[in-house]
């Protein structure tokens, strides 16, 4: 598969032909579910789209039942983005329905298989985009993160994802799942890729109210030779598997090998990140989802009244998954829970961003796991709590607003992928880039 950077240097004939071969290999290959559909709608770079990104003219359902029928009327900023710089979306990728898991699983289309290993999950929720580019039936793709929903199927997938500064790319067009917590970002097959699909995405929009006012780009300053003083975090990693452990080992040694100075420090149990996550993330999901009612789009399942039609509509619309953070955002947000859950759970969210920026006082970045092991397989996180502890690495990056990178680092000994990630200081995004790129080529190197 050709990279975005070497996409962009292709002629127009070059290009066309590359976009039916890129069709018939996505059509060869229907098993894995990637994709949802494929409609290419420009004669630019054809890049993947998760399907809870508006696309003018495109069926975009969030990978939910509730959702079919309904036609995206416009395009979200990061789209009109891609369309002024040459780029064009090609395909709209599967996922958890509204972002919710960590498999891909709970998507009203299906389940997406990992590319490496048919038998494991991809992760979630933009499994859909980080198996499209693992299999190597999209250039790049783009997904969304809102407690690590690019950075970890990246990870499982072997190839690299963006969680870009909250505020740094515009949410205006993405399907709100935790409008505190969501940012689009790029997936690519290396770094460098990731720095230009970044830098094509990003920047202010006066459509998004959160959207940061600064529109630096990296891409054409990246320096892999720069030398960064770099976190590890050896308690941090205490509960991860041999296999995260061992990368991270090789990780720190490639940093060493690359001039960075590495510095121990540590973060409060990751266990108070899951609780303040999961309690801000389905109360914003509850106020997120009400909206989907069966009145103004989308499915709709008559009842015997008006209210009944609200009840018959949801009970059928949505997944299990769903529900059930949809009961437990009610729950934290109900009179006489409120303070004892949602607003810990703020004070919580301070005291972890107050963490990060002391440590970043005293370093440029952070390497963190991803993920506690690599890809799982199907069914072996039956239990919705194993679910959601497995975005033990991801969450408070989100939660604290900052910009991460995950990329390959190694395999462990049955040909899985194991991905670490970077963390940088809000808004620090060259940083990011660059000590990614160090990474990544010494790695590559020593392969």
């Amino acid at each position: 598969m050709i990279t975005l950077k070497e996409a962009l240097k292709l002629s127009k004939e070059e290009l066309n032909k590359f976009k039916e071969d890129l069709q018939a290999k996505i059509a060869a290959n229907p098993e894995l579910n990637a994709y949802i559909d494929v409609n290419n709608v420009g004669e630019g770079i054809p890049i993947a789209i998760k399907d809870n990104i508006q696309v003018k003219d495109w069926s975009v359902t969030s990978g939910s039942n509730i959702l079919q029928g309904y036609i995206a009327p416009y395009n979200a900023t990061v789209i009109e983005k891609m369309l002024n710089a040459g780029l064009s979306p090609f395909g709209r990728t599967n996922m958890d329905e509204f972002a919710m898991g960590s498999t891909t699983e709970s998507s009203f289309y299906g389940k997406t298989l990992n590319p490496i290993n048919a038998e494991c999950v991809p992760g979630g929720s933009s499994g859909g985009s980080a198996a499209a580019v693992g299999a190597g039936l999209a250039i790049a793709a783009l997904g969304s993160d809102t407690g690590g929903s690019i950075r970890q199927p990246a990870a499982f997938c072997g190839i690299v994802g963006m969680k870009p500064t909250y505020g740094r790319v515009s949410r205006y067009g993405l399907g709100a799942y935790a409008s505190s917590l969501d940012q689009i970002g790029p997936m690519t097959q290396n770094v460098e890729d990731a720095a230009i699909l970044y830098d094509i995405i990003s920047g202010h929009d006066e459509k998004d109210s959160t959207s940061a006012d600064m529109n630096d780009k990296v891409s054409d300053k990246l320096n892999p030779e720069r030398k960064l003083r770099i976190a590890v975090l050896p308690k941090y990693i205490e509960n991860a598997s041999e296999d995260i452990k061992d990368a991270y080992a090789k990780a720190i040694e490639a940093l060493k090998a690359c001039g960075h100075e590495i510095v121990e420090h540590e973060l409060m149990d990751a266990k108070f990140d899951i609780s303040a996550y999961y309690i801000t993330a389905t109360a914003e999901a509850t106020t997120n989802l009400a909206r989907y009612d069966g009145i103004r789009y989308g499915n709709r399942v008559e009842g015997k009244n008006l209210e009944d039609t609200f009840i018959q509509t949801r009970s059928n619309g949505f997944g299990d998954e769903v529900k059930r953070r949809i009961l437990l955002g009610n729950f934290v947000l109900s009179s006489g829970y409120y303070e004892a859950y949602y607003v810990k759970a703020q004070k919580t969210r301070h005291i972890i961003k107050d963490e990060y920026e002391k440590i970043f006082e005293d370093v440029d970045l952070i390497l963190s796991p991803v993920a506690p092991t690599v890809a799982n397989k199907f069914g072996e996180l039956s239990n919705p709590m194993e679910m959601y502890l497995s975005d033990i690495y991801t969450i408070s990056v989100n939660l604290a607003g900052l910009p991460a990178l995950a990329l390959p680092i190694s395999k462990n000994a049955d040909g899985m992928p194991v991905g670490l990630q970077l963390i940088a200081k809000a808004y620090n995004e060259q940083t990011l880039f660059d000590g990614a790129m160090s990474l990544e080529k010494e790695i590559a190197y020593k392969a």
